[in-house]
């Protein structure tokens, strides 16, 4: 029963602390007059992965890598169906995808998807295989930052008219400041809650880790079950709440960025980053199989949605919705 508790409180620090660092990285993005570019597909993908990331290294460290492999592929599943589909159903409105940098993203996206689930065909994933993925990691990089116009336009935030993004209350608390002050202590006081964010992150991974071992153990469920239904819906809890908070407030050319971002992200740097610590050796494919086929459905649905209307409609929303239902019933009812 304790175990329990802890693993509830933790995934909820998991959130919380998500979305605490999303929320500060953003002021600080504002702050610093990064490109609206640079904030979608680089620090919302980085911050959106965090969790992923510090789960992955504590249960590679634990020598349990498979549950960060299920984590990952459940938590992909929900990106590229769940998360789109509630953006645009509760945020009320289309994601528009005309931009052919966003459309050549997501051929990239659905591509390195699928990666990993290749690479375990010969019932490894090594480091061999681990600097393969680090590798598809930079030349996507590379790609991000060849075109200098994708780099043109500052992102500015949502600014209300007295406090500069501030809140009207901390308006009127530093009013008699230079604005230049006033955004600098803000800037810092972000920066201290992306600090306490992470160290946060790292307590929760921890907890999650340990828990998902008790719940395997006791319950007769394999890790990468685990992993793939539990730990991976509590991970992709953050992006998704960014994803719904940019719907409500129009800004959707963040909404795609960041979740095509964690997917690429998670498939390679995060998932490289564990098997190069521990190497998963004789995997199971079993409990992957429904995983793996749900995941290239999800994948090449949202390619062909993307790459055919050139915006994400409510009709479309309730059927990435759909299948991440049917994904979750396959997972529950065919085992």
């Amino acid at each position: 029963m304790i175990w329990l508790f802890i693993f509830i409180i933790s995934c909820f620090v998991l959130f919380w602390s998500g979305s605490k660092l999303i929320k500060g990285l953003i002021r600080m993005a504002r702050y610093l007059a990064l490109r609206e570019f640079v904030l979608a597909f680089f620090v919302m993908a980085f911050a959106g992965t965090l969790p992923n990331l510090f789960v992955g290294i504590n249960s590679a460290l634990h020598g349990i890598p498979q549950l960060s492999f299920g984590e990952i592929v459940g938590g992909n599943v929900i990106d590229l169906t769940l998360a789109v589909g509630l953006a645009i159903l509760i945020g009320g409105t289309a994601i528009p995808v005309r931009s052919k940098m966003v459309q050549t993203s997501t051929i990239f996206t659905a591509v390195i998807a699928v990666l990993p689930l290749v690479l375990i065909l010969d019932g490894n994933l090594g480091r061999g295989d681990g600097l393969i993925l680090l590798l598809a990691f930079v030349l996507y990089i590379f790609w991000l930052f060849s075109k200098e116009e994708r780099f043109r336009k500052v992102y500015k935030g949502n600014r209300n008219e007295h406090g500069h993004g501030l809140g009207f209350i901390d308006f009127l608390r530093n009013r008699k400041e230079p604005k230049s002050i006033r955004h600098f202590k803000v800037f810092l006081k972000d920066l201290g809650n992306v600090i306490v964010s992470l160290a946060l992150l790292s307590v929760a991974s921890w907890g999650v880790v340990q828990s998902a071992q008790v719940f395997s153990n006791a319950l007769n469920i394999g890790l990468p079950i685990v992993g793939i239904l539990i730990v991976g819906l509590g991970n992709a809890l953050p992006e998704t709440y960014f994803a719904i908070i940019s719907a409500r407030k129009r800004q959707t050319w963040l909404i795609l960025g960041n979740l095509m971002g964690s997917v690429i992200v998670c498939a390679t740097l995060v998932l490289g980053i564990v098997v190069l610590i521990s190497p998963i050796r004789n995997i199971d494919f079993s409990p992957f199989a429904i995983a793996r086929i749900f995941l290239i459905i999800s994948a090449v649905f949202f390619l062909i949605v993307v790459r055919t209307d050139q915006k994400i409609t409510k009709k479309e929303a309730f059927l990435l919705i759909g299948i991440y239902i049917l994904f979750l019933l396959a997972e529950i009812f065919l085992k």
